[in-house]
C-alpha cells in the first residue's frame, strides 16, 4: 500500500503559507492535472483528486489545525471536524467560480464570454481597490499598479498552439461542442469540457500554456486619476483585465477609488470643511487668521464679536468639479479657545474686564437665562 503524501508536499507549499497563496498554488496545479486537460491519463486524475483533498484540508482553519497536530490521523474515525471530503470536481468548481474573474469561468467558458468556433473566449474583467490621498484626488495623478493575472502567452503569441499546429475536430464531442450525460431516465446536454463548446481542439498545444494561450504573471498597468474624483468611483482600463482564451479579447480592469481620511479636511461634495481654533481675544476684538487650503494657507478676516461655531466660506478653494473648471469652497468652522492657565496679572485683567462688560456685552448669555427663568422660580 502506497504511503499517503503530506498535504503540504502535495501542494508544494510551506507550512506557514497564507490563505491567498495556498489557493493560488492549488489553482495552478488543479488546472494542470484536471482530467479534461489530460484525457485518458489515470495518473493525472489521481493527482487531481489528491490535490482536492489536500486543499480542502488546509483551506479550512479547523481541519488545518487538526492536521498540523495529528497528521492524516486527524480525519480518521470522525476526527478533524469536517465530516469527510467533498467530490474533487465540486471543490474545483467552487474554488474557480468565485472571487471575481476566477480561472474556472475562463477555463470552462463562463462569465468571460462565449467561445467562438475557433475556441477563443474573452477574458474576465478584474477589480482593483486603490487608496489615494485627498490631495491626489484634488489635483489628479497617474498611478502604476501591479497585479497578478492571466496574460497572453509569449511563445505562442496567445494562440495556444505550437508553431505549425492547427485546430482539429474535438474527439470528445466529435465537433458538436456538446456532450450528453445521463441522469437516470434523463439525458442532459452540456458544453464539451475538452473544446469548451467550439467543437475543435488544438492539435499540438503550446507547452508553455498547455493550449490556453495565456499564463499567470505579474503585470503593470498605468491608471490616470482625474482631478476632482470622489470616493467609490470606478475607473476602467479597457483591455487591462485577464487575457482571453486562445487569442480571445482581453477583459477590462475596473479600479475602485478609496480616499484616505485627511488630518485637516472633511469633504462634502466639492466643498472642504475644517475647524480652526482662534484666541478668545481675536473673537472679541476681531483680527486676521491663517486658514489652510490644499494649495497653501490664506488669510481670513475675523470680525469683532465672532461667536464659537461661526462658519466662514472661502470661495473657489475647495475640490475641483470633475471634468469641469469650477471649484467648491472651503468652509471654516471657528472654535473660540479659552486660556487654560492664567498668571496673577492676566487673571486680574480679566476680572476687571468682566466687571466693565456686564450682561449687555453678552447678549446670547442674557437671552438664554431670560428663557429659563421659570426653571429657577
Amino acid at each position: 500500500m502506497s504511503r499517503k503524501r503530506d498535504y503540504y508536499e502535495v501542494l508544494g507549499v510551506d507550512k506557514n503559507i497564507g490563505e491567498d497563496d495556498l489557493k493560488r498554488a492549488y489553482r495552478k496545479l488543479a488546472v494542470k492535472f484536471h482530467p479534461d486537460k489530460n484525457p485518458g491519463d489515470h495518473e493525472a486524475e489521481e493527482k487531481f483528486k489528491e490535490l482536492g483533498e489536500a486543499y480542502e484540508a488546509l483551506s479550512d482553519p479547523n481541519k488545518r489545525a487538526a492536521y498540523d497536530r495529528y497528521g492524516h490521523a486527524a480525519f480518521q474515525n470522525g476526527m478533524g471536524g469536517g465530516g469527510g471530503f467533498h467530490d474533487p470536481f465540486d471543490l474545483f468548481k467552487e474554488v474557480f467560480s468565485g472571487g471575481g474573474g476566477g480561472v474556472f469561468e475562463q477555463f470552462f467558458g463562463g462569465s468571460g464570454g462565449g467561445v467562438d468556433s475557433s475556441g477563443r473566449q474573452r477574458g474576465s474583467d478584474l477589480r482593483y481597490d486603490m487608496q489615494i490621498t485627498l490631495e491626489e484626488a484634488a489635483k489628479g495623478s497617474e498611478k502604476e499598479i501591479e497585479i497578478r493575472k492571466m496574460d497572453a502567452c509569449e511563445p505562442c503569441s496567445g494562440s495556444g498552439a505550437q508553431k505549425g499546429s492547427k485546430a482539429v475536430t474535438c474527439p470528445t464531442c466529435r465537433g458538436r461542442g456538446q456532450v450528453v450525460a445521463s441522469r437516470g431516465f434523463f439525458q442532459v446536454a452540456q458544453t464539451c469540457p475538452a473544446c469548451h463548446g467550439s467543437g475543435r481542439i488544438i492539435e499540438k498545444p503550446c507547452t508553455s500554456c498547455q493550449g490556453e494561450g495565456r499564463v499567470e504573471k505579474t503585470s503593470r498597468v498605468k491608471i490616470k486619476i482625474p482631478a476632482g474624483i470622489d470616493g467609490d468611483s470606478r475607473l476602467r482600463s479597457t483591455g487591462g483585465g485577464e487575457a482571453g482564451l486562445r487569442g480571445g479579447a482581453s477583459g477590462d480592469l475596473y479600479v475602485v477609488i478609496h480616499i484616505k481620511e485627511h488630518e485637516v479636511f472633511t469633504r462634502n461634495g466639492n466643498d472642504l470643511a475644517c475647524e480652526v481654533p482662534i484666541p478668545f481675544t481675536t473673537a472679541a476684538l476681531g483680527g486676521e487668521i491663517r486658514v489652510p487650503t490644499l494649495d497653501g494657507a490664506v488669510n481670513l478676516k475675523i470680525p469683532a464679536g465672532t461667536q464659537g461655531g461661526s462658519t466662514f466660506r472661502i470661495r473657489g478653494l475647495g475640490m475641483p468639479v470633475l471634468q469641469g473648471l469650477a471649484k467648491g469652497d472651503i468652509l471654516t468652522y471657528v472654535q473660540v479657545e479659552v486660556p487654560t492657565r492664567l498668571d496673577a496679572g492676566q487673571r486680574e485683567a480679566l476680572e476687571r474686564f468682566a466687571e466693565v462688560c456686564g450682561e449687555e456685552n453678552n447678549p446670547i448669555h442674557k437671552s438664554f437665562y431670560d428663557r429659563i427663568k421659570s426653571f429657577f422660580a
